[in-house]
This record gives structure tokens, C-alpha cells and sequence, in this order.
């Protein structure tokens, strides 16, 4: 005879199945699948892993590592980071950072990230400080697609952004709250023509000054890569 049974333990649910075969009887649990150990892509002192974007008027901005933050200043339009790292995922991940604007009113640190073969764009106050979402769908900016939400960001104060991206959908999240989860299979995924240097995984301010830290990206478990998928409505 076999029976199953759940239960709750440390860290999750616990499935075990209990079998019963000529009078010995015996236990197989399984434990959850732990999450993967994430990966360090700033150490919180150097710009080991990274280069300063190569956006116009660059070369002027002083680009720099202070109080454990990387440090964007305002540039000619736009300044940023991409990393040098060709080990990275790009799908079945979530990458999260944190990250802060200092001076302006646009956004401070869009992210630009892989999906799969192609990228999308987190854009964290564009359009005069007012829209995040994502740039682009079907050829739709984060402006113009279903994904703009309406956020306020302050002035120096710190934000924790979360990406997850599956081949099915993306899910983003300020301070462990959802805002955008959207289905991306049988989309057209790009991105703006001036984030394109930001490409594979980068950081962006427009006419703005931020700060982001805290870098960090990890591959998804089989039950979170489940448990993102959209259903539309």
C-alpha cells in the first residue's frame, strides 16, 4: 500500500510518500528544492565586471564606485554601466539591485536585461519621472504598452527592484511589490534605440544622477519558473 502525505517544515512544503509492503512500512521525503546561490555582480568597491557605457558625451563623466554604490552622474543625456560578463543567464533568472536617484527627475537606473535571444528595458521614472514599465512590446514602449504603471519615486531614498524573466513571461516588482507581470511569448522584445549600448544587462539615467548596488542575479528553480507564468485574462 503507498500513501501520500504533505507537510509543512522548514523552508516549504515537504512531500513524502509513505509505502507499506508485507508488514515493513517506510518513509521518502522529498524537500523543496533550495534557491539557487545568487551571483555577485558588485562588489561593492570596484567596477570589476563592469564598463562605463558608451553613450554620448560619455567619456566626460566620471563614473565611479563610493560608499558601496555605483555612482552615475548626470551625463550629456545619458550615462551607464554594462557588464563585461559573458557567463551570465538569460533566461529562467531573476536579477535584483537596488537603486537610487540623486539629482533630476527622470529615470535613474533603467535596467536593460536579457530575454532569451532578445532584451527588454526596465525603465524606473522616464517620461519626466512619472512611467516604469517596459520598453519594448511589439515595437510599443514602456510609455505606450500595457505594462505603464504610474510610481513616485523620492529623491534620494533607496528602491529594491526585482526581474524575473522566463521564456514565458517577466515579472518586475519596487520595494516586493508587483507592478508589471506580463506575457512575453509571441512578442516582438527590443529595445529603445538608446539603451541599445546598455545591451546584454546594463544600467541607465536620463538628464539624471543615481546610484544602484546591490547587483545580484540568480537562475530560477523549476516551481519558480511555474509559478511565474501569466495567464491572461
Amino acid at each position: 500500500m503507498t500513501t501520500l502525505r504533505i507537510s509543512s517544515g522548514v523552508g516549504g512544503l515537504v512531500l513524502c510518500v509513505m509505502s507499506t509492503v508485507i508488514g515493513a512500512s517506510w518513509a521518502v521525503c522529498e524537500e523543496p528544492a533550495e534557491k539557487p546561490k545568487p551571483i555577485i555582480l558588485f562588489d561593492g568597491k570596484t567596477l570589476d565586471g563592469w564598463k562605463k557605457t558608451d553613450f554620448y558625451g560619455a567619456k566626460d563623466v566620471d563614473v565611479r564606485v563610493a560608499d558601496g554604490a555605483i555612482v552615475l552622474p548626470m551625463g550629456t543625456s545619458m550615462t551607464g554601466i554594462t557588464t563585461t560578463r559573458t557567463d551570465l543567464p538569460r533566461t529562467n533568472y531573476e536579477l535584483t539591485y537596488e537603486a537610487m536617484r540623486t539629482e533630476g527627475v527622470d529615470f535613474f537606473a533603467a535596467a536593460t536585461f536579457p530575454v532569451g535571444k532578445a532584451y527588454l528595458s526596465l525603465v524606473n521614472g522616464g517620461w519626466g519621472g512619472h512611467v516604469t514599465g517596459i520598453s519594448s512590446l511589439d515595437g510599443a514602449d514602456a510609455s505606450e504598452n500595457e505594462t505603464t504603471q504610474s510610481y513616485t519615486y523620492k529623491n534620494k531614498t533607496w528602491y529594491k527592484f526585482r526581474v524575473r524573466v522566463t521564456d514565458q513571461a517577466v515579472r518586475c516588482a519596487v520595494d516586493d511589490k508587483e507592478l508589471i507581470a506580463v506575457d512575453v511569448s509571441n512578442r516582438h522584445l527590443s529595445t529603445r534605440v538608446q539603451v541599445r549600448a546598455s545591451e546584454p544587462l546594463g544600467f541607465a539615467t536620463w538628464e539624471t544622477a543615481g546610484a544602484v548596488r546591490n547587483i545580484q542575479i540568480r537562475p530560477l528553480t523549476a516551481a519558480e519558473v511555474a509559478a511565474a507564468k501569466v495567464v491572461e485574462p
